[in-house]
């Protein structure tokens, strides 16, 4: 099975990479993947009028091919102001207006993870019910609160219980 995954933001200190990275390595013996970072799919910000005078920009089009050949995507949600980055939603704007169906009918895991307790759950709650509309097949989410206190490099997510709910969610994958 070949997966997909990223963290959506482009921080390059971004929490929310460094937990789609460590969901995408506890899979790595058993499957294909590769770690997308969407620093290397600069666009410019959407707008219909940008649309009509340049069409969809090539960093867009290697995004969607990229999500077209997997077969499962895991994306760890980044929340600004309890939605997506304005880097995610640029390019989420930008691939859905090539296909409306970006998500291409691929299974989806989708993450989150914040310095606070809530732990992204506002924008887990809104791709959750958008994400099925662009054809993501949602079959698990996950949300890892208080980022600082229950994950570390080396022994990725320290807290027992949310260990443990975070490998039922990998074990979905097979």
């Amino acid at each position: 099975m070949k997966i997909i995954a990223f963290g959506a933001s482009s921080s390059s200190t971004s929490i929310n990479k460094q937990l789609a990275v460590y969901a995408a390595n506890q899979l790595k013996n058993q499957h294909q993947v590769e770690i997308l970072d969407l620093q290397d799919f600069e666009l410019p910000l959407y707008s219909i009028d940008l649309e009509k005078k340049i069409g969809i920009p090539a960093p867009a089009l290697q995004f969607q091919q990229k999500l077209d050949s997997a077969d499962l995507i895991i994306v760890s949600l980044a929340e600004h102001n309890g939605s997506y980055t304005a880097v995610f939603k640029n390019l989420f704007d930008w691939i859905s207006r090539h296909k409306v169906k970006c998500f291409a009918d691929k299974k989806m895991i989708l993450l989150a993870t914040s310095p606070g307790g809530r732990g992204g759950m506002s924008v887990l709650e809104t791709a959750k019910l958008r994400f099925p509309s662009h054809g993501a097949e949602v079959i698990a989410a996950f949300s890892l609160p208080f980022f600082s206190k229950n994950f570390s490099e080396q022994d990725g997510i320290t807290d027992a219980e949310l260990a443990q709910k975070f490998k039922h969610v990998l074990d979905l994958v097979g």
